[in-house]
């Protein structure tokens, strides 16, 4: 059973803007330090950190309807597998949220300007065989 969704889209050059104004500072506040290892080794890296705080943007929506917890932007991590497929992991306040027969998929897409991702939170029946 479907518990919420979110999609976020944003502009790249807004995420660019933000680093070149804040610096490190918005950079520490919003993203992991895995987050950010992966994302500015990577040629377009604005693109990469773009991903991540639209999936952040899409996941917050998605569990709005499910939680009050109060949680920051530190407390949701976007990784890769080796596949490339984006998945989430939780820390903080949310760090037990998935253990109660939930779970959450994202899916992210670009173009040359923009980034989108929508975030699917669900309920697992766990009396499956």
């Amino acid at each position: 059973m479907v518990l919420g969704v979110g999609i976020d889209i944003i502009e790249i050059k807004r995420i660019k803007k933000s680093v070149d104004r804040y610096g490190e500072r918005f950079l520490n506040k919003i993203y992991t330090a895995i987050e950010l290892e992966y994302s500015l080794k990577k040629k377009n890296k604005y693109q990469h950190l773009a991903a991540r705080f639209a999936a952040k943007e899409a996941i917050y929506k998605a569990l709005s309807s499910d939680t009050n917890e109060v949680y920051s932007w530190q407390d949701v991590e976007i990784y890769n597998e080796v596949n490339g497929l984006p998945k989430v992991k939780f820390s903080g306040s949310l760090k037990d949220y998935l253990n109660h027969g939930k779970e959450l998929k994202i899916s992210m897409s670009h173009s040359e300007n923009y980034v989108t991702c929508v975030a699917i939170l669900y309920s697992v029946n766990q009396n499956k065989k």
